[in-house]
């Protein structure tokens, strides 16, 4: 464990804590009070795609690799100089979602968690890019479970700690609050050096050069790979199912009867504390056996303890089975986020950082956002039960390509 407590992996930690700061309050928070604010199941489903930006990063992100930020890059470098920015715009957003009110006007309230969660993913891709390049090879599994600390903490924060406000003081407040809380990563930012590498990026005097070197040449590089098109697909199908039933996690809970107290309580205390210990679990067996053996075994347990919420379904509002299963599903899923994001880390190449690992996470966040969005509807219409046993084999595919790869680089 004392790796953990070294300079550049409480950095890691910290960083991770910001970019997923704003996650859960344009997704499992925004549901609940889509929820509270007696908004259609249905139409909260469609709420999914307000995680859009996500899967859509990679656009971008080559304007983060290649283009320097005048007075700013001068003075924090390429990476911190963008962060910087994006925190201070991500702030001002967060305040104005906050002003909304989804009661009256739910389109303009999807609007600003759209507004958000744009620099929210701007966010993430600089930090992820400053990631893999403060880090070696070898302690990429280390930083991604720092990085899933931090970025768990956060969603207690904003997840458990958000339901808490909401009880209080109310939406509104709740959203400054998280606002406020936001400000916090421009000190660390401040206070952070910049990540060398041997690759810098250039400089570049006209439109044309800039695309050929920061927009085709990532993408050009990564289709050397030998299939490359099936790591695509496996990156889009391994979280599938986890994303599927976490657009209606909240209001499945609701729905039983549990109070917002309780799903901060059991779900987010009991969820955060396994997600943890499943996090570090899954960076010391990323260290210790292939990282193909990592992404099965965390996938298919995953997968099984997701099976749990059918039989929670015909519980009802158990609270004993609830921290049951939930703690066992958020181990599993810390495991193999975990090994999911060394991976994503592993396949990125240096000189193009931020597009890189930005075109493999919006792969993955593509699952949560568009695929996911007919989930609302799909437990409208089949029950609960039937919903989270057909969400849970959806991780079914990921598993089978990820075989699949393993058996074409063995026989290569």
């Amino acid at each position: 464990m004392r790796i953990y407590f070294q300079s550049r992996f409480l950095l890691v930690g910290l960083l991770g804590f910001f970019s997923g700061l704003p996650l859960a309050l344009t997704g499992a928070t925004l549901t609940a009070w889509l929820a509270d604010a007696k908004v259609d199941r249905a139409a909260i489903g469609l709420f999914a795609a307000v995680a859009t930006p996500y899967a859509f990063k990679f656009l971008w992100s080559p304007l983060l690799d290649g283009v320097r930020l005048p007075w700013l890059n001068a003075r924090l470098g390429r990476r911190r100089s963008w962060l910087v920015l994006t925190q201070l715009l991500l702030v001002v957003a967060m305040v104005l979602m906050g002003a909304t009110d989804p009661a009256l006007n739910p389109w303009l309230t999807g609007l600003a968690a759209v507004f958000v969660a744009t620099l929210s993913a701007t966010q993430d891709t600089v930090i992820d890019a400053y990631r893999v390049e403060l880090l070696t090879p070898d302690e990429q599994g280390t930083g991604a479970a720092a990085a899933t600390f931090g970025y768990r903490i956060a969603m207690l924060i904003s997840g458990a700690g958000g339901l808490y406000a909401a009880d209080q003081f109310g939406w509104h407040s709740t959203y400054l609050l998280m606002a406020c809380i936001m400000a916090l990563g421009l000190l660390v930012t401040l206070a952070a050096r910049e990540a060398v590498t041997s690759e810098s990026a250039k400089k570049l005097h006209s439109v044309r050069a800039f695309f050929v070197e920061y927009v085709a040449a990532p993408f050009r590089d990564f289709m050397t790979r030998p299939h490359w098109l099936a790591i695509l697909a496996f990156v889009i199908l391994y979280k599938l199912g986890d994303a599927f039933m976490g657009v209606m996690f909240n209001p499945f809970l609701l729905d039983l009867g549990f109070t917002k107290t309780q799903i901060a309580e059991i779900v987010k205390f009991y969820g955060l504390i396994a997600t943890l210990i499943g996090s570090f679990v899954g960076g010391a067996v990323v260290g210790r056996v292939s990282l193909f053996r990592a992404l099965f075994l965390s996938g298919l347990l995953h997968m099984a303890t997701n099976l749990l919420l059918v039989v929670q379904a015909k519980l009802g509002a158990n609270a004993h089975f609830l921290i049951a299963s939930i703690s066992l599903e958020n181990f599993t899923g810390g495991m193999s986020t975990t090994a999911f994001v060394a991976y994503l880390a592993l396949l990125t190449k240096r000189h193009y950082t931020a597009t890189q690992y930005a075109l493999l996470s919006s792969l993955a966040a593509f699952g949560r956002t568009w695929l996911s969005t007919p989930s609302g509807a799909l437990a409208k219409l089949v029950g609960w039960e039937i919903f989270f046993a057909i969400a849970s084999l959806m991780a079914i595919p990921g598993l089978m390509t990820l075989m699949w790869l393993e058996r074409k680089k063995r026989a290569a």
